[in-house]
């Protein structure tokens, strides 16, 4: 006759304090080890894009170093990746070009980067999810994540930061982008180092 057997898993936040940010949270969630840290010229990111960059984001790209993905869906956009797509300064001036050619219809009623007040695109889902800031605050730590599925009419505003989203997003069933619904253990997928600067286009 079948049997079933029930295994309890160590939950890797359990027992632990309240985290002191929700990237703290994030790195405790998923067992990151910090010491992969990297360091990351913001400055000349920043002068880059054009615009300065919220500062919670800017740890979560120190603290986990270059491009990948939280559970295997949700990737992270940082400076220096070799994917076009994965590179937030590459990306961010691909899509504003895009959008200046063809028009925002596909982010209506949003205006994109660098438009003023315009979506800056900081994550995505290989199922064209798309996670944005809305940049018409002065002060990036005030801007709103907004995210959207790969259907018409699907935007879903958060107040707060990156970070937040992403804790939220990893540990409450509940949560929209919710991955806590499908796994137990959450992981941070590291898909290599940064690029260099060499052959950046």
């Amino acid at each position: 006759r079948p049997v079933v057997l029930v295994a309890e898993r160590a939950d890797p936040a359990a027992g632990a304090s309240a985290p002191a940010t929700w990237v703290d949270g994030i790195v405790a969630v998923t067992g990151w080890g910090t010491a992969r840290a990297r360091a990351v010229d913001w400055p000349a990111v920043e002068a880059r894009l054009g615009t300065p960059l919220p500062g919670d984001y800017k740890r979560l790209v120190e603290i986990f170093g270059g491009a990948g993905a939280f559970d295997g869906y949700l990737q992270l956009q940082v400076p220096d990746a070799h994917d076009r797509s994965a590179d937030i300064v590459r990306h961010t001036a691909w899509l504003g070009e895009w959008a200046r050619t063809h028009g925002s219809r596909l982010w209506e009623p949003y205006p994109v980067f660098p438009a003023p007040g315009g979506l800056l695109q900081w994550a995505s889902t290989e199922q064209a999810d798309g996670f944005y800031w809305l940049t018409g605050d002065p002060d990036p730590d005030r801007w709103p994540v907004l995210a959207k599925e790969d259907v018409p009419d699907s935007w879903q505003r958060f107040d707060g930061p990156a970070g937040e989203f992403v804790h939220r997003m990893l540990t409450e069933p509940d949560h929209p982008f919710s991955t806590a619904r499908w796994f137990d253990v959450h992981w941070y997928q590291d898909y290599g180092p940064a690029a260099s600067d060499e052959g950046r286009v």
